[in-house]
């Protein structure tokens, strides 16, 4: 009977080497590693930390509840949401925290998961296969694939990876040194019941000129920070609020008059910048000036990624 036992459980184990060998994908690995992190991480991501497991650097941070964000998640042009297996993990994930940086960094983004992720036997699979090899280090270590440029760990409440452009293997999880939340994000991630999907940009000056510049708008003025928040409306239509923070309610203040004049002279046009910054009348509070898009398609939603995530 164990004999059988035996038979049965290598014979499972030899068709997942074939199917991991033959895709090449990391999150199907996920599920079949059983390396436990050392690194303390709470349970559940509060809406009140001040700090999250991931690299500094990067262009964006983004904060989800993949149940409720499912189809935004979906929509960000990140080749690995494609994936067959990318939905599997999705599946068994509550929350996520992730990072997406510029080239020039040298990274392509890191990633943090809370859920339920089963340990298993069949972790051994990793060691047969010749892509990845098993890294220490001080978080407890991590698995690297030289291969597809990626390392990952997993505890059964927590999933980490992290992806290079270059063969330099990157510790996945973080023991130390966590970004810092800036203030007022996670109030804003909070309002209105709570956004599925939001974020902040790590260095918003570059992308606001851009935007600025297309609406012709004679206003430049330092944004010190950007929060997103996504909303999924009827109909497969979405909703996006962003708020821009300045160091003072004068600059917060000028901006808004100038938009609501370009507001007038915007009647009638149809693009994704008039969509999202001259559809509603900008509300000022402070420091902060948000925005409150018109309904967006799919398409809209996605160049709305390229633009403030890539």
């Amino acid at each position: 009977m164990n004999m059988e036992v035996n038979m049965n459980f290598m014979s499972q184990l030899k068709k997942r080497l074939l199917i991991a060998g033959s895709c090449g994908s990391w999150l199907l690995l996920l599920f079949l590693l059983s390396c436990q992190t050392t690194a303390r991480v709470p349970d559940a991501f509060r809406i009140d930390a001040s700090s999250a497991p991931l690299k500094s650097g990067a262009a964006a941070y983004i904060f989800a509840d993949v149940k409720e964000a499912r189809k935004i998640i979906e929509i960000i042009p990140i080749r690995e949401l494609r994936d067959r297996n990318t939905r599997m993990m999705l599946d068994r994930t509550n929350f996520v925290a992730a990072a997406v940086y510029p080239a020039e960094s040298g990274q392509r983004f890191h990633l943090a998961a809370w859920g339920k992720y089963p340990n298993s036997r069949a972790g051994m699979a990793l060691g047969a296969n010749k892509n990845w090899r098993k890294i220490n280090s001080p978080s407890g270590g991590f698995w690297h694939s030289q291969t597809d440029k990626l390392s990952i760990a997993i505890s059964p409440r927590h999933a980490f990876a992290a992806s290079s452009l270059s063969d330099e293997p990157l510790d996945p999880v973080i023991s130390s040194q966590n970004v810092q939340i800036p203030e007022g994000f996670n109030a804003f991630r909070s309002s209105n019941k709570g956004a599925p999907l939001s974020c902040w940009l790590g260095n918003p000056a570059s992308s606001i000129d851009t935007i600025l510049s297309q609406t012709g708008l004679p206003f430049r003025a330092p944004v010190q920070n950007v929060f997103i928040n996504l909303f999924s409306l009827e109909n497969d239509k979405y909703e996006a609020v962003i708020r821009f923070q300045f160091s003072g309610d004068s600059q917060a203040r000028g901006l808004a008059s100038i938009l609501n004049l370009a507001r007038g002279f915007a009647s009638g046009t149809s693009n994704l910048i008039t969509s999202i910054f001259l559809a509603n009348p900008p509300v000022q509070n402070g420091v902060n000036l948000d925005f409150k898009s018109a309904p967006l398609s799919e398409r809209e939603l996605s160049l709305l990624f390229q633009i403030f995530l890539l």
